[in-house]
């Protein structure tokens, strides 16, 4: 458990622009195997977390993984 001073019962971090955005996702440099998702956190402060869902219903974070928004 934890407490963040920009998270709350009625306010979170600003998002950036990717919110929202499709997302091509590969790991460990394998592009030969992607997959695809939607980006659904892209704070632009504090904690600076950006997290993708992907179609099979996995949650990651932009730092597990390489990625492509369009």
């Amino acid at each position: 458990m934890g407490v963040h001073q920009n998270i709350g019962y009625d306010y979170f971090p600003k998002q950036g622009s990717d919110l929202g955005k499709r997302v091509k996702v590969c790991f460990n440099y394998e592009s030969d195997k992607t997959i695809y998702g939607k980006c659904i956190r892209d704070d632009i402060e504090e904690p600076y977390l950006m997290l993708f869902q992907l179609e099979d219903g996995r949650v990651v974070r932009s730092s597990e993984c390489q990625y492509m928004t369009f």
